[in-house]
């Protein structure tokens, strides 16, 4: 492979399996998690509830034993979204061509042990997208507006850091545009500094400080200080293991979720500047703790807890484009791939395409460009 399809590969199967890990530990505490499983988790393990068909608050999805979630079920559709616009995007292709993916095409949901449509397993907050664009009508680049905030749009959002590899900034101003029709305020700020952190990530020469400094030059608001003040915590930390309590304190002033995580106030999830998701900052402390190795990264997520399948994914992602394919264990690939019955490398094999002709067509245009404005120097 290429270093484009390495890396790519390595961001969305890397995603995916960080999601699957972290699927079976979403929503407990770190000390809830060692008492289900003995100790630490340290790979693919059963679902947190045994009877998880009917016990509250999973019930039905069968999450654990390898199986991805709407994470990846997310991302692996917004890459087929690429496919078919081949080009950028923005809130219209969300409208035109995510939507219809999500209530029209029938996919293998793991959770469901089912085909189903991907709208019947997806969270609220993202049937938002269908409610708002196709029964609502409403302005794509507005749509978000009202949604709660939360890490719907971070989570998948990825695919637009790898169709702008080593561009930090063009991923951050399409995954704004993109996500407009799904989240407001910091979630779609998340969004943006997500995809600028993979793009970074892409980059020959990238290292998980340089993702860092360039998720906290482009954040804004209470994104940007829980971002900062979270990897400078996790600067002085050697482990995941030990570090929940000192990470969890100093994302606790910008997080809207409390501390109870399923048992949230009034004002949990509503616009803020001063507010931060916290999925991505702590995926990124995991990343500075790991310095970019992958297992640390993701094993770190999972074992947090909260929303651990999103926290372990972005930090897989991340990881993933760091250190390509190679990096990613294989027999997280096979087993999670094999547990989901999804191939968890072809869709980066695709959307490394993709990103490749992007990068053509952008060249050509910015060439043109350049003979225009050297027209309009002379004389």
């Amino acid at each position: 492979m290429t270093p484009l399809e390495d890396r790519a590969t390595g961001c969305v199967a890397g995603a995916a399996v960080g999601d699957a890990l972290g699927g079976a530990t979403e929503g407990w505490t770190p000390a809830q998690i060692v008492e289900r499983y003995g100790g630490r988790v340290e790979g693919i393990v059963p679902p947190y509830n045994d009877d998880w068909r009917n016990a509250r608050p999973i019930a039905p999805y069968h999450k654990g034993d390898g199986h991805i979630t709407d994470d990846t079920l997310m991302t692996h559709a917004l890459i087929r979204v690429y496919e078919k616009v081949r080009g950028h995007l923005d809130a219209y292709a969300m409208a035109t061509h995510l939507v219809p993916e999500l209530m029209t095409e029938r996919r293998w949901i793991p959770e469901l042990e089912a085909e189903a449509l991907p709208l019947q397993r997806i969270f609220l907050a993202e049937k938002w997208i269908v409610a708002r664009l196709h029964y609502g009508h409403a302005d794509p680049r507005e749509a978000g507006v009202g949604n709660i905030v939360n890490c719907g749009a971070a989570m998948y959002v990825a695919p637009v850091g790898v169709v702008n590899a080593g561009d930090p900034d063009a991923a951050y101003a399409e995954a704004l545009d993109l996500t407009g029709a799904h989240q407001s305020s910091y979630g779609r700020e998340a969004a943006g500094v997500m995809a600028a952190a993979v793009a970074e990530a892409m980059r020959p020469g990238a290292t998980a400080d340089s993702v860092v400094a360039a998720c906290a030059r482009l954040a804004k608001d209470g994104t940007r200080a829980a971002i900062e003040a979270v990897c400078e915590t996790a600067r002085g930390l050697g482990h995941w293991d030990g570090s929940f309590e000192a990470l969890r304190a100093a994302m606790r002033p910008y997080d809207t979720v409390a501390d109870t995580y399923r048992d949230q106030g009034l004002g949990a999830r509503r616009p803020s500047r001063v507010h931060s998701i916290e999925e991505l900052p702590l995926a990124l402390a995991f990343l500075v703790i790991a310095k970019g190795d992958y297992r640390d990264t993701v094993l770190g997520g999972v074992n947090y807890g909260r929303d651990a399948d999103s926290i372990a994914s972005m930090g897989g992602a991340i990881a993933g484009a760091l250190g390509g394919l190679g990096a990613v264990p294989p027999e997280w690939v096979e087993q999670v791939g094999t547990a989901s019955r999804t191939d968890l490398v072809a869709p980066g094999r695709a959307l490394a395409a993709v990103a490749r002709r992007v990068h053509d067509d952008d060249v050509t245009r910015r060439r043109a460009h350049e003979a225009a404005f050297a027209a309009l120097l002379e004389g």
